[in-house]
């Protein structure tokens, strides 16, 4: 008996990728579905990555295919393919980064600098190849977080190699001063100091560059919009009020410069108690959720107060490579994914398809 591909492709209709919320077929996952008399393959094509997702899909789409009447042997391939995304107009990509993610916070003290770190790792977990830039120049963490010492190197003297672990390579300022050494700099010097880090970093081939920004809205947020290829902000809040007014400020500025908010992320959401594991909203509840429909933005999700996720990070082992089966990086690994998925929904980048002209005067 032979198969028609409709009928695989009504199949695959029903099976649902709990990341995107939508079907293979509409979602256009399904490729490749090649029919030979009854036996059946095909290929899932994700946008995102999804190591910890690829066996739930790839059982799914078999089940819903060996489902159809009288198929045969069936095959499933299901593999993840990250792409190059649009940025604000004007602005060219960088030759060895796909996209490039800011995490910002209106406020110092609200974890942004852990969110960087931790959805960096999550990214790097689920297969993506992951950067990470700490344009923190005055108070530059990520050094000490991602527990990495020593000084990067030049091969060619003109670009410097990121220093890596955990998978993901990192630059920060923090690796060429002394930890004690304040930056005494005026404004137009932390921004030279980001553009070298950003461009003169040789990073290797990225699907994400993580930014980890300082706080506030000012001479480094407006260079990140004007020169730097930004695919999409993550804002990081906790739930009080004063918090959440500095949030909003943070995201109507991404929203002025025309970059787009991929979400929120609320930090200190509950605290637990490490004797009872009592659990109690110091912060306030719900302050996170409401910002978002105030703004029509996703809330990407919400992480609680606890000892471990300080004492991990300022071990240079964040929650993500210090408890990676644990609740808390679950959340993170969520956290990855939703941002990930929302980068792959964006339109693509196309500047890669157009000739470069040149126009000379002979």
């Amino acid at each position: 008996m032979s198969i028609s591909v409709d009928a695989v492709k009504v199949a695959l209709a029903a099976v649902m990728d709990p990341n995107t919320g939508k079907d293979l077929v509409s979602g256009k996952s399904a490729k490749n579905i090649q029919v030979s008399g009854a036996d059946v393959s095909l290929d899932v094509e994700l946008g995102y990555p999804a190591n910890s997702q690829i066996a739930l899909l790839h059982d799914a789409a078999l089940g819903a295919v060996r489902g159809i009447p009288g198929v045969g042997r069936v095959t499933v391939n299901v593999y993840a393919n990250i792409l190059s995304h649009a940025v604000q107009r004007g602005v060219k990509l960088l030759s060895n980064v796909k996209n490039i993610i800011a995490v910002a916070s209106g406020k110092g003290g609200v974890g942004k600098s852990t969110t960087a770190a931790n959805l960096a790792l999550a990214l790097a977990a689920e297969g993506a190849k992951v950067g990470l830039l700490d344009a923190d120049i005055y108070g530059p963490s990520q050094p000490m977080m991602m527990g990495i010492s020593g000084r990067p190197e030049s091969l060619d003297g003109k670009t410097m190699e990121p220093l890596e672990n955990h998978g993901v390579q990192v630059s920060s300022i923090g690796f060429m001063i002394d930890p004690d050494q304040p930056m005494v700099w005026r404004g137009p010097m932390v921004v030279q100091a980001l553009m070298q880090l950003l461009e003169q970093t040789n990073w290797r081939a990225l699907d994400y560059l993580i930014i980890d920004m300082p706080p506030g809205t000012g001479d480094i947020q407006l260079t990140l919009s004007q020169k730097v290829p930004v695919t999409g902000a993550v804002i990081v809040t906790t739930p009080q009020d004063i918090a959440l007014l500095d949030a909003r400020k943070g995201l109507k500025m991404f929203e002025k410069v025309d970059i787009p908010i991929l979400g929120v992320v609320e930090n200190m959401s509950t605290h637990i108690c490490s004797n009872c594991g009592h659990a109690e909203a110091i912060f306030g509840a719900g302050g996170g959720e409401k910002m978002c429909r105030e703004y029509g933005v996703d809330f990407l999700g919400a992480l609680p107060l606890t000892m471990s996720i300080r004492e991990q990070t300022d071990s240079g082992k964040p929650t993500v490579v210090a408890d990676p089966e644990g609740p808390v990086a679950e959340i993170y690994r969520q956290i990855a994914r939703k941002v990930a998925v929302k980068v792959a929904e964006k339109a693509r980048d196309m500047t890669s398809k157009f000739p470069t002209i040149v126009v000379k005067n002979d």
